[in-house]
């Protein structure tokens, strides 16, 4: 497969008729300043694709349910109780079926990879399925019938509070103890649906696991990802710190080996002396702004973390939008109105889109153990191409494009998307689109009559 594009971002640079050679899914050859030839798959503007390194695929189907003020002031507590009750009416295939079209919609929006955060395992009730990780393999039919790349992180899910309250009502489809929970990792590992997929480990949070179970765990998976919640809500954080003695960012630092495999999803409340010690500990921030602003949880601390060298990506998390160029102009914005200040997000001088596009390519890479984030020979051919005589971008210079992809595009500037070399968005639609829609329908009144 050859893939000629008119412009492309090597690195930091721009580069004009660039043809891309792909075998096994991955960048073989570069060649600028060449024409396209017969057989080419002809771009635009080729870029890397981001990693969307934070999703709960599920909760796509709730988008626009909990919006309605009830009695009392609502909150990120109040919506959970909301999807505890949600999903403890979802089947199997409902679940693959929102699954599909979440990643569809990923690939769309120019995502070619996915971390899923994945701690539904159980019938209502929480019993387990004949098969163990059933529910993670209706997953893996998702990512197959869409083509995505996908990190699979089985959530180690085992408390109801950090005081190790029992699981109650909808959180008894999450539980495991350490025990079953490396059993599931190990049922997931044989059948993964392509061979750049990948597992890791995903212990929710320092509230639903205890820091016994926390070593164990981590002594059990020595290599590869690991994902945690860590300090998404002030009451989360006064009650690690009620029980454990120290804040949760600081806790794990000083208690476990945080490096480069940790992905600490939602570090939204962090003291400057956390946010600098975790850029140094060479971790990824996984940051989903979009839920972030729904949900009510709060601002990063970014210009701190930013000028300290940390590593950052984004995710969709609760999918109520799916939306790429969101993610990362609410990032800026948000530090914008917190701030009162522009271009937050830049060290230095420079394109605030361009920065924050590459540092989320190389940071959701390396959050999802994904060789990618970059064009490059030998990466995995992660790309997507994007349109550059839509009004919002036809009037940029190159180094200008980021900035008006990151600020100023709507959605549908994807025109073509890959996925370590399969192609699966072309013109601007997945290639599967009808018969995803489909079943989606299928499932979603299946789901409404028994409501």
């Amino acid at each position: 497969m050859t893939i000629h594009a008119k412009t492309a971002l090597l690195g930091s640079d721009w580069v004009n008729d660039l043809r891309v050679e792909i075998e096994h899914g991955r960048i073989t050859t570069l060649e600028s300043g060449r024409d396209a030839q017969p057989n080419d798959s002809c771009v635009d503007v080729l870029l890397p694709s981001l990693a969307n390194l934070h999703s709960h695929a599920f909760q796509r189907a709730m988008a626009g349910m909990t919006e309605t003020r009830a009695a009392g002031r609502e909150s990120f507590w109040t919506w959970r109780n909301l999807m505890y009750r949600f999903l403890d009416r979802l089947t199997p295939a409902q679940i693959e079926a929102i699954a599909a079209l979440v990643f569809m919609e990923m690939q769309e929006a120019g995502y070619a990879s996915v971390g899923e955060f994945h701690y539904v395992h159980h019938q209502p009730g929480g019993a387990p399925y004949a098969h163990l990780s059933e529910l993670s393999q209706r997953i893996f039919s998702a990512a197959s019938q869409t083509g995505i790349g996908l990190t699979h992180l089985p959530v180690l899910y085992t408390y109801g509070g950090v005081k190790q309250e029992p699981l109650a009502g909808g959180q008894l489809r999450f539980g495991n103890d350490v025990d079953r929970f490396l059993r599931l990792v190990d049922d997931c590992k044989p059948v993964l649906p392509h061979a750049d997929s990948q597992t890791g480990i995903a212990p929710h949070s320092l509230r639903a696991t205890s820091p016994d179970d926390l070593r164990r765990v981590l002594s059990q998976a020595p290599e590869g990802p690991v994902h945690i919640h860590i300090s998404e809500q002030v009451q989360e954080v006064a009650d690690v710190e009620a029980v454990l003695g120290q804040r949760p960012v600081d806790w794990l630092l000083n208690n476990v080996e945080v490096n480069a495999r940790w992905c600490l999803i939602h570090a939204t409340h962090m003291t400057d002396d956390e946010t600098r010690a975790l850029a140094r500990s060479g971790a990824v921030a996984g940051l989903c702004p979009i839920t972030e602003a729904n949900l009510g949880d709060g601002i990063f601390n970014g210009a701190v973390y930013i000028e300290n060298g940390g590593a950052f990506g984004v995710g969709s998390d609760s999918n109520v939008r799916i939306s790429l160029p969101e993610e990362l102009r609410m990032l800026e914005y948000s530090q914008r109105l917190r701030d009162k200040a522009r271009t937050v997000l830049v060290p230095g001088e420079g394109s605030v889109g361009q920065t924050l596009y590459t540092g989320a390519a190389r940071g959701g890479a390396q959050a999802l153990g994904r060789d990618a984030g970059e064009i490059a020979v030998g990466k995995l051919a992660d790309l997507v191409a994007i349109d550059r005589t839509h009004p919002t971008l036809c009037t940029l210079r190159d180094e200008q494009l980021l900035d008006g992809l990151s600020f100023a595009a709507p959605d549908g500037t994807v025109t073509d998307l890959w996925s370590a070399g399969r192609h699966q968005v072309r013109a601007g639609r997945h290639i599967a689109r009808d018969s995803i829609l489909s079943a989606y329908r299928t499932a979603m009144d299946d789901l409404l009559a028994e409501i």
